[in-house]
């Protein structure tokens, strides 16, 4: 391990309009902590010249490290990568667009220097984003607290600073399908939040549109609750006591005479959709999960990587 006091990890998807800065304010940031740090910067497969600008930047300055990967892999997998090869006492999670402000890491420090092991950003505001946005992140965040049982703090996201501890903890976690700020809350430690107002992204457009919040939405849901599951046996239980109260019912009113309420095709054609629409649903959730152990059986490495520069030790 080399004698890094910080690392700040920072996953890059076609962010060359935002690398620069991202740069400049970290390197005024970690400069006041006259401490040593290392900025990891990993390419996730972009088609721009992100990688080139990494080069630049580790050219100029000995402290700026990259990971390029053979293709891209997503966010959360970049950010994996990040951790394996950070150097540092304290590792420092950012992204690349600036939404999440450097200066704050500061802040973070004092607390990490207090004795907390990780130090989380909670959004107070999010600027630049649609209401939309904003109300399925508030919901997402709402229905994740709900349904595991590990506590992770509403409206937060990968933005934080973790001791090496922790880190070295969830070096043991390989699930492939990951949620990291769950899989942070669910190794312990000592933890407490800083508030902070997101801004908008400094340049470019965003790398999460609404499919790919939803895929990491099933993720987090599935990843950390059994619920959805539970939910399903709760449904079937439920349609079959209304299956049962049916039964009863048509039976009474045939005995009454009452043919004509609940004869025709009509009745058995919404009853046949109604299960069947039940049955799919169940199956569908059951396949969900039923993936994530096809992944985990499979046992491939979680990324690829092309070429790694800077680093004393590579993750075995």
């Amino acid at each position: 391990m080399s004698n890094f006091r910080y690392s700040i990890v920072a996953p890059c998807y076609n962010e060359e309009e935002n690398l620069n800065e991202l740069y400049r304010r970290i390197t005024e940031v970690m400069e006041q902590t006259q401490e040593s740090w290392e900025l990891v910067l990993v390419n996730d497969g972009s088609a721009d010249r992100t990688l080139d600008l990494m080069i630049d930047l580790h050219a100029q300055d000995s402290r700026v490290h990259y990971i390029n990967f053979a293709r891209n892999f997503g966010h959360q997998i970049a950010v994996t990568a990040g951790m394996d090869y950070a150097q540092g006492e304290a590792i420092v999670l950012i992204d690349a667009d600036l939404q999440d402000p450097p200066e704050l890491i500061l802040e973070m420090i004092k607390k990490w220097r207090d004795g907390y092991m990780v130090i989380y950003a909670k959004r107070s505001e999010r600027k630049g984003e649609t209401w939309f946005k904003i109300w399925t992140a508030k919901l997402f965040y709402r229905i994740i607290y709900s349904i595991t049982d590990i506590h992770i703090p509403l409206d937060t996201g990968d933005f934080r600073l973790m001791d090496r501890k922790v880190v070295d903890t969830m070096k043991h976690m390989p699930e492939r399908n990951r949620f990291i700020r769950g899989m942070t809350s669910w190794v312990g430690f000592k933890q407490t939040g800083v508030e902070y107002v997101r801004e908008e992204r400094f340049a470019g457009e965003t790398n999460y549109p609404f499919r790919r919040m939803l895929k990491f939405a099933v993720t987090a849901i599935t990843g950390f609750s059994h619920v959805p599951l539970q939910m399903a046996m709760v449904l079937g239980f439920f349609v079959a006591v209304l299956s049962v109260i049916s039964i009863l019912a048509v039976t009474i009113a045939r005995f009454f005479g009452g043919e004509a309420i609940f004869g025709g095709q009509a009745t058995t054609l919404v009853t046949v959709l109604f299960l069947g629409g039940v049955q799919l649903i169940s199956l569908g959730i059951i396949g969900e999960y039923l993936g994530r152990i096809y992944d985990e059986v499979k046992a491939r490495p979680m990324y690829v990587v092309h070429k790694a520069v800077g680093f004393e030790n590579t993750p075995e």
